[in-house]
């Protein structure tokens, strides 16, 4: 499965885990994709979506 949401294009972004003794380590923050039906052009399609298009309504829900 592909990280990146196919509406706004969100993907992964990399950091660093900082712990109280100043250690880092490389760690990742990975969106919150889920796999919804939508309607494109038409026709329902399942797709991936970060949570953040759906509850904004650019994800078109079919009926």
């Amino acid at each position: 499965m592909s990280k990146i949401c196919e509406i706004c294009g969100k993907r992964p972004t990399v950091g660093c885990n900082v712990s109280h003794a100043n250690n880092h380590s490389r760690r990742r923050w990975l969106p919150n994709l889920q796999r919804v039906r939508t309607v494109i052009n038409g026709q329902t399609k399942r797709i991936y979506a970060c949570t953040r298009c759906i509850r904004s309504g650019k994800v078109v829900k079919p009926s």
